[in-house]
């Protein structure tokens, strides 16, 4: 499975942002997709996830009420909607792909568990 995220960039705060990941190679409904970020200094955390199978969502508290991930499947593509953007919110953004045991396997938040990564897309919020 290959993943390629875009959508980074610079904006101010409040102000919003989408970020896309397409999927493509062997990708299959047994699958989760999350997003994570690494701000400068500090360690990858989780943001969103979505089980692709439903469409069930998985948020970080941080990012509750303010992010959304969505997944279209006819496009093999997953979305995460930043609306009210705070500086805080700056880091690199990386999409991720964990192929769960079954369809309806529970999503988790934990990074080491996500099996395929794709490059990262910058956004960066000034204040």
């Amino acid at each position: 499975v290959q993943l390629q995220a875009s959508g980074g960039g610079s904006v101010q705060a409040g102000g919003s942002l989408r970020l896309a990941c397409i999927a493509s190679g062997r990708t299959a409904s047994n699958y989760a997709m999350g997003w994570f970020r690494q701000a400068p200094g500090k360690e990858r955390e989780f943001v969103a996830a979505v089980r692709w199978v439903d469409g069930s969502t998985y948020y970080a508290d941080s990012v509750k009420g303010r992010f959304t991930i969505s997944r279209d499947n006819a496009k093999n593509t997953v979305y995460l909607q930043m609306n009210s953007l705070k500086p805080e919110d700056t880091a690199v953004y990386y999409c991720a792909a964990d192929r769960l045991r079954s369809i309806w396997s529970v999503v988790t938040t934990y990074e080491g568990e996500y099996d395929y990564w794709g490059q990262g897309t910058l956004v960066t919020v000034s204040s």
